[in-house]
């Protein structure tokens, strides 16, 4: 019996660069955010015998994804066999509903998903610790999908840490049709700040800048204090219990009291709406750059293509009532996205998206932020 995962997606809330490292990449600090958009992982793996060699088949239904060696889900179930020092003939599908490229870090999930079917196919898996080393080094952004929900990315991004889940926020999330090239990009950034440094007669012009520690270590625990202070008003407002799009508000249900209930299952709502808008606030303020919440991609993608600054005004909106609380490129893009106090803004941001007359085709997805437990609830698709 195959195992069906369902392989979540990302936005990235703010993205920070720090200078090249001696090994050649950018210093990196993101906090990731999972959302309520997946693509289908499906795995069927039988063991071999000892001395037999692995065999790996992948099919998909979309045209542009490999079905070899290049696929980060197959270099995944390949190097995960290779470490538990099994043999296994594994079949692997991927169902793609996400964007390819799109920035929404598809590709990585998919290799993330592939792992956890392989590891239920075959009732084996990895120590924790081992799997986050695995999973560095078939992609910077596949860590996070190993532990989902609100995750703090450090070094190039592959140094993971859970924080405090945002409470569940409405979201939509478009995708141009544009191609950006992410090393392109960090070139273009390289190039900005070595110029910036030669106009404040700091250096010699042609000299590159190199061998800067990104981070140091007491920059990134003062980034943790800083988060943390952001997430202070993670805790439920008190008196306030379950889920109030589901209906369950703790109230004694009995045929006299729907006037009641329905009320309470308002306030409820409307309690959500206020904690998902004061975190997100708070993070904006305090998190990631010294300005707060922000993308430091923007800086060289919008120029270059000036449509997703378009884009992004169109989520952010300009009705005080129905604007977004934070909108930004995901990424180096081209996925960009709005969170919003309730679905009804949420809507009227997709159409305001939809409705743009534009050169460029734009997908856009009305979704949610997925928190840590519902991430893992919901994984595995029986």
């Amino acid at each position: 019996m195959a195992t069906q995962v369902r392989s979540y997606s990302k936005i990235n809330l703010g993205l920070a660069i720090g200078p090249v490292r001696p090994d050649g990449f950018h210093g990196l600090t993101t906090l990731y955010q999972t959302l309520n958009l997946h693509d289908l992982v499906t795995v069927s793996a039988n063991r071999l015998g000892s001395g037999a060699a692995t065999k790996i088949s992948l099919t998909t239904n979309h045209p542009f994804v490999p079905r070899d060696a290049r696929n980060t889900a197959w270099r995944m179930v390949e190097k995960s066999l290779a470490r538990l020092e099994l043999a296994a003939e594994v079949s692997i599908h991927i169902e793609k509903k996400l964007p390819v490229q799109g920035g929404m870090g598809a590709g990585s999930a998919n290799a993330a998903a592939a792992l956890l079917g392989l590891e239920r196919e075959l009732g084996v898996a990895l120590p924790g610790v081992e799997r986050l080393k695995l999973a560095a080094e078939v992609g910077s952004d596949v860590p996070l999908f190993l532990l989902g929900g609100a995750v703090l990315g450090l070094g190039r991004g592959e140094q993971v840490i859970p924080m405090p889940d945002l409470p569940k926020t409405w979201c939509v999330v478009a995708v141009p049709a544009v191609g950006i090239s992410t090393p392109a990009a960090f070139r273009e950034w390289d190039a900005r700040r070595a110029a910036e440094v030669v106009a404040e007669g700091q250096l010699d012009e042609g000299i590159p800048i190199t061998g800067t520690p990104a981070l140091t270590s007491l920059a990134e625990v003062d980034k943790l204090q800083e988060l943390s202070l952001a997430y202070s008003s993670l805790s439920a407002p008190s008196g306030k219990t379950g889920d109030s799009r589901s209906g369950t508000s703790g109230i004694v249900r009995d045929p006299d009291s729907e006037i009641k209930r329905d009320q309470s299952d308002e306030n409820q709502a409307d309690a959500r709406n206020d904690l998902a808008e004061n975190t997100l606030l708070a993070l904006v303020r305090t998190g990631i750059g010294s300005d707060g919440l922000q993308n430091d991609f923007e800086e060289v993608v919008f120029p270059q293509y000036p449509s997703l600054r378009i884009t992004k005004r169109q989520l952010m909106g300009s009705d005080l009532e129905s604007s977004a609380v934070y909108a930004a490129l995901s990424g180096s893009g081209s996925a960009l996205f709005g969170l919003y106090r309730s679905e009804r803004d949420a809507k009227a941001a997709q159409l305001r998206v939809q409705s743009a007359a534009s050169e460029i085709a734009v997908q856009v997805f009305l979704t949610e932020t997925l928190p840590r437990p519902e991430y893992w609830d919901r994984m595995f698709a029986e």
